[in-house]
Formats: structure tokens, sequence, C-alpha cells
């Protein structure tokens, strides 16, 4: 029998009601709700300051911000990247023509293995894809030093990693562009949003990506792309423009009930709490747990805290490559270590509003 109240893997953090209504007013009067209007421009250059880096554009959720942006490079090839990521990863690389080549990942951030990138290599190869896992950035230096070699585009999947910090530089300024979601579901939201920052030198490079996002129109009469439709509207940027307000105040809640599961969780036998590096200013997007010769095994833990009401996810579960609409080409490949991930990872519920004694009955029950 379930006792107690219901805990999600994630819950969105919200403004006070009457700070959303009041910051909503100009829009509501200027009835400007769409296309670039007043609170999108502001909330950009509010994301500049807080994320520290050049430019940011916005769009409507943060797939098409991926699939723009590598559209607007007009590359033609192959592109290494990790099947360990959400499948949308892989999904913009293959719908804007390209080729992925999988290649293995770390086993201590579950990000992409620089050695194996550099193996990986042909002369086909035109750019990097690669996803800061959990927040946990990627090893960029490796990264960079490979790409600048090979004369290739760096593009980061940084999805879960809005305020991460590497080195003391905001993670946005790592390789040639960054992508970050701002789904619901995320440390920072937008209710639907996702975004890019680049360099101001490469402004001109990504101009096309500027028009594509609109339907690939240059002027209210030039269609210079084959374009879409990837705007932010104003009511999500005005939603984006108060949560930052308190994005500082969210995190470190989060901190909180993070520090609690490794308190109790932390030299369990069995289990593995994947950590970020000590250069590192994490933002507790998700909270792993490797669960590997543990008493139970991960899919056990998930159906047990869900009968107690408490939703874990596997996350990410299963490898893109071996995703159905995949595995035919590219399912045989070797991932050992992705594949490993893949089939003892659960992150536990972690949001803002979790308390301390959600965090003790999950791992009461986890314990038991």
């Amino acid at each position: 029998m379930m006792s107690g109240k219901r805990v999600n893997v994630t819950r969105s953090s919200m403004p006070e009601l009457s700070e959303f209504i009041e910051e909503l007013k100009p829009v509501w009067d200027s009835r400007w709700l769409s296309n670039r209007g007043a609170a999108s421009l502001k909330f950009e250059e509010m994301l500049k300051q807080f994320l520290e880096v050049e430019q940011v554009y916005c769009f409507a959720n943060g797939h098409l911000a991926l699939e723009v942006a590598i559209n607007g490079l007009f590359l033609e090839g192959e592109v290494i990247t990790t099947p360990y990521t959400h499948v949308s990863t892989t999904h913009s690389i293959v719908r804007n023509g390209l080729t992925p080549v999988f290649v293995d990942v770390e086993e201590q951030t579950y990000t992409i293995n620089p050695d194996l990138i550099e193996k990986a290599i042909t002369e086909k190869t035109v750019a990097i894809v690669a996803t800061h896992v959990y927040g946990f950035p990627c090893d960029v230096d490796a990264i960079e030093e490979i790409a600048k070699r090979h004369g290739l585009y760096v593009i980061y999947d940084a999805a879960h990693a809005f305020g991460v910090k590497y080195k003391g530089i905001g993670i946005g300024n790592y390789g040639d562009l960054s992508m970050f979601s701002t789904h619901a579901t995320k440390v920072f939201h937008t209710i639907e949003g996702g975004l890019v920052t680049y360099k101001n030198k490469d402004d001109d490079k990504l101009s096309a990506m500027r028009k594509i996002v609109n339907f690939g129109f240059s002027s209210p009469e030039d269609i210079d792309y084959i374009g879409t439709n990837a705007r932010m509207n104003e009511f999500e940027a005005v939603m984006g423009i108060c949560n930052l307000r308190h994005i500082e105040e969210e995190i470190q809640k989060r901190r909180l009930a993070g520090e609690r599961y490794w308190e109790r969780l932390e030299g369990v036998p069995g289990i593995k709490l994947p950590k970020p590096g000590l250069d590192t200013v994490w933002n507790y997007a998700y909270f792993p747990v490797i669960f590997d010769g543990y008493k139970m095994n991960r899919d056990q833990v998930q159906a047990k805290l869900a009968k107690e009401d408490i939703y874990a996810r596997k996350y990410f579960y299963p490898i893109t490559n071996e995703a159905a609409c995949y595995a035919e080409k590219y399912g045989e490949i070797d991932m050992p270590v992705a594949k490993h991930a893949s089939e003892c990872v659960l992150t536990l519920p972690m949001y803002a509003d979790l308390t301390i004694g959600d965090v003790d009955r999950i791992c009461d029950i986890v314990l038991q």
C-alpha cells in the first residue's frame, strides 16, 4: 500500500503568480505575443549576464535549438557523438542529413570519451556533438584540442547544464556553440524552450541559424533559407525572466537535497554516486545512482519506489544507437560503458521543493 505524498522525479520551479502577472502586463497590453517581442529581447540580455556568455538566441524548445543550430552550419558528412544522451541529440544530427558516428563514454562522468573521438575521426568527419550528461561537463579541454587539430566544429548538448561553470567559466563558452534546454523539467525553465550560446566572432557564421528559426525569412519579402518555425513566444520569455531572478536560490535548495542523498547513500556496497569534478560548479540537475552489485538491481529499486508513490527514472535508457529507429543500422556497435550505465543508472527525485524528509523517505526505501 502506498504511503506518504507522491514524489515525481522532477517538479517545475515556479515564481509567485503575482510576479508572473506583473511581468506579463506589458506583453498583454502590447498584444505582441511572438516573433521576438520586448520580453524575448529582455530575456536574452538577462541570459547573457547570468550565463556569462557573449551571445544568446532563444528557441521554442531545446531540440529545435540544436537542430536549427546544426542546420545553420550547412555541414555534410559524419558527426562524432555519444549514444548516452537523450535521443533528441541523435535526431538533430540525422534530421540534418548527417551520419552519426557513436563512441563510448567515460566511466566517471558518462560524457563522451575524448580518446575514442580521436580514433573515430575520418576524412568525412565534420563535427563533434557531445553531451554534458547530468550537468557534468565533458572533457572540454581535450575535445577542443582534438577539434583544432582536425578542423572540426564542436557543438555541445548542454540541455542539463544551465548555470554550470568549469574552471570558473560559464559552460556555454566552450565549443563553437552550446544548446541549453529550458523545458519545464529542467533546473531552469521557460515552460517549453531552449537557447543557443555562441561567441561574437561567430555571429556572421551563425546568421543563417537566426533566419532558419523563422521560416528562412531575412526580411518581410526575402526568404533565403528553407526554414522552420522555432521561435520562443513571449509568455515563455516572461516565465524565463521571472525564474531567472530566483535561479541561484533554487539551485541552492537542490544542493541541500543532493548533499542529503550523498550523506545517506555514499559508501553503501553496490551503490555508486557519480559526482562532478573539483573544477566544476554544478547545478544539481539530476541525482544519478548506479546500482551495480546491490541487493536489488536498478529495475527492482525503481519498482519498489513506485509502490510507495515515488517515481524515479531510467536516464538514459536505451542508449540511442539501440533505439528502434536506429537499431538496424547502429544497434550492434559495442558501447560497453554506455550500455552498462543504461542498465544500472536510476535518477532519484531531484527538484528545489524536495525536502530533506522526502530524501530520507526515498533513502529509507532504497536501503530497507
